[in-house]
């Protein structure tokens, strides 16, 4: 009897597969010579080269990445209305950023299944200043829901195979994200950006993570966006708290310089990492800013090989 292939992404992580997400998009970008120093990020792109982000994608699921999340990280009303965009031409690019990603699953011809993920940033991405990483900014869960709800209705309407709330620094963000995207009928996952075994705005993972425990719509939790060296406690905790599956995608390893707007320091993330990842109960295993293709087709291998 042969095996079939799963038919969603999330039964593929009920099942306790090792799916294995993309690296950053940014660094893709910015490696094809594109420039990224606009407060848009990569989400102008979309506005202006929407075949780039095409092609970014088309790089790592050609480097083996089974999922490809979305340019919309940094895309917001708030954002594109500072650029003059309107509300409904910001509507069809949020769609199009999901739609970039199934062009570049159907150009991949992969011979196995190949799925979209809907980034949903922080609020902090649209002030572009660094706040990402602290949270903290002084508005209510009600008030982030406010914010969050028409983009994550744009982004479900576009048919991903999940909502993913990323880089979230902060509890009482998820938490308005948790509610935003309820009743859309898209699964989602939800992953911190930690600081050792806190978020960014300190709060215990413990805390965090517990508040998707009885979320219907979340199909793994975990980090992304922070130290390699901080994946494996927090995923052991996530799948601890929560029972489910984690979804782990660290950075390089090198820091961020917001108000010099570069990366400084040395890579820390190895292939072999994700190893104990796996271990500790992530599902989801892939990386974030500043890990490229190659190592992206490292994890892939060393997965594949377990």
């Amino acid at each position: 009897m042969t095996s079939t292939a799963p038919s969603s992404l999330a039964e593929a992580v009920s099942a306790g597969r090792a799916v294995v997400l993309d690296g950053g998009m940014s660094n893709q970008l910015e490696s094809a010579g594109h420039d990224l120093s606009d407060e848009l990020w990569s989400a102008r792109l979309l506005a202006e080269h929407p075949e780039a982000v095409t092609e970014a994608h088309l790089a790592y699921f050609r480097a083996g990445a089974d999922v490809a999340i979305t340019a919309s990280y940094q895309a917001t009303f708030e954002g594109f209305g500072k650029r003059g965009i309107g509300r409904d031409r910001a509507a069809e690019l949020l769609a199009l950023s999901v739609e970039s990603a199934r062009e570049a699953a159907r150009r991949a011809d992969a011979g196995r299944p190949l799925w979209v993920a809907a980034s949903v940033g922080p609020y902090g991405a649209m002030l572009a200043d660094g706040s990402e990483y602290r949270g903290r900014y002084g508005l209510s869960v009600a008030e982030l829901e406010a914010f969050h709800r028409p983009r994550v209705e744009v982004l479900a309407a576009a048919g991903p195979d999940v909502l993913a709330l990323e880089t979230v620094p902060d509890a009482d963000e998820a938490a308005a994200l948790l509610r935003a995207v309820r009743g859309l009928g898209v699964p989602v996952w939800l992953s911190y950006s930690v600081d050792g075994d806190r978020t960014r705005a300190g709060q215990p993972l413990e805390e965090a993570f517990a508040l998707a425990a009885d979320a219907d719509e979340v199909i793994a939790v975990g980090v992304n966006c922070c130290a390699p060296q901080d994946v494996a406690a927090a995923v052991a905790t996530a799948v601890r708290v929560t029972g489910r599956p984690a979804v782990a995608y660290p950075n390089s390893g090198e820091s961020w310089d917001a108000a010099a707007r570069s990366w400084t320091g040395d890579s820390t993330f190895s292939a072999d990492q994700v190893r104990g990842w796996r271990e500790a109960g992530a599902r989801l295993i892939g990386g974030c800013c500043r890990v490229g293709p190659e190592a992206i087709a490292s994890i892939a291998a060393t997965l594949r090989a377990a």
